[in-house]
């Protein structure tokens, strides 16, 4: 009779507790708890709780990865904020504030090299700035640099020194297509959106980016090459408002209104509906990350909330009890 240890050389291994990390296809006998086991990849992601903010708002810029991200400006129940915040993978920690209060503003970049552009510094749609922070590690500085044109809802990606925004809303204009290239010291106006819309979310880097929701335009999608936007296939949840991350060919969606926590995943030509999604429906909330590893924070649900969700992608190992059925 073939054994186990004919076919693959060795013998299963005997341990009292399951090992880590682990590796796809390893198979051991845990004799605390009388089982074999296998490790296996996940099919689908999770989301799951991470450390609360410690202030609850919607709104505000992002920056960073899931273990080391940055979250500034927004919205609370008190009016425009100024707050800043950065998180380790367990906890947020307050910063020094922004030099201008806002909400509904463009961040990126990483947790110490971070840019805040544009936003809504008064309440209603009828305001908008196109002032521009740069981020150090320890302050905000106002920059020289301003956009050419005033927006809030609008949507950015990058790093501090080659970023771009796109979409938004210009007071009294409305919906705006435009699109503008940041090289680390001036604005320059590009191509515009195919779709005008503001409060979609987005992916990428400065020549290579995705734009996807928002208003008026819920599931569009469009992908920039660094010269031009093209529509590519749409989202299958319609939503504004919602997070993104990643990059052009690997991105993540999550949350948004309509009030929902659907996330669905890009593989750079179509969209994936995940199982599960945010165990907090809720929408404008900061998002940073990639595919694999994702962070969402704060946003609105039935009020302004401060929880935290760290996503785990697809494709992790994961512990199975192997079973006779």
């Amino acid at each position: 009779m073939t054994t186990y240890k004919g076919i693959n050389g060795f013998a299963v291994q005997s341990v009292a507790t399951d090992p880590s990390p682990l590796d796809e296809g390893q198979v051991w006998y845990n004799n605390a708890t009388y089982a074999f086991k296998l490790a296996t990849l996940t099919t689908s992601g999770t989301w799951a709780s991470g450390g609360n903010m410690n202030t609850a708002r919607n709104s505000m810029g992002g920056a960073g990865s899931q273990t080391a991200a940055l979250a500034f400006s927004g919205n609370t129940s008190g009016g425009r904020s100024s707050a800043s915040e950065s998180y380790n993978g367990t906890s947020w920690t307050n910063t020094p504030n922004i030099n201008t209060a806002r909400s509904s503003a463009s961040g990126f970049g990483i947790q110490t090299a971070a840019l805040l552009v544009t936003g809504n510094f008064n309440a209603g749609d009828n305001s908008s700035t196109n002032a521009t922070e740069s981020w150090n590690g320890s302050a905000w500085t106002t920059l020289p640099a301003t956009v050419n044109n005033a927006r809030n809802g609008s949507f950015g990606v990058g790093t501090q020194t080659a970023g771009i925004i796109f979409g938004g809303y210009t007071p009294p204009v409305g919906n705006w297509s435009q699109t503008e290239s940041y090289n680390g010291s001036s604005w320059t106006v590009v191509n515009s959106l195919n779709t005008a819309r503001r409060g979609g979310a987005g992916a990428g880097i400065q020549t290579s980016a995705l734009f996807f929701g928002g208003d008026d335009s819920l599931t569009a999608t469009e992908s920039w090459n660094g010269t031009s936007w093209t529509t590519v296939n749409s989202m299958n949840t319609s939503r504004s408002s919602g997070g993104g991350a990643g990059i052009q060919t690997a991105a993540l969606a999550f949350g948004g209104s309509p009030l929902t926590g659907a996330t669905e995943l890009w593989s750079g030509s179509t969209w994936t509906a995940n199982p599960t999604g945010l165990s907090t429906p809720r929408y404008s909330m900061a998002g940073a990350g990639t595919q694999a590893s994702a962070l969402s924070a704060g946003g609105y649900n039935t009020d302004y909330t401060a929880a935290t969700e760290e996503w785990t992608g697809p494709g992790s190992p994961v512990t199975r009890t192997i079973t006779t059925s």
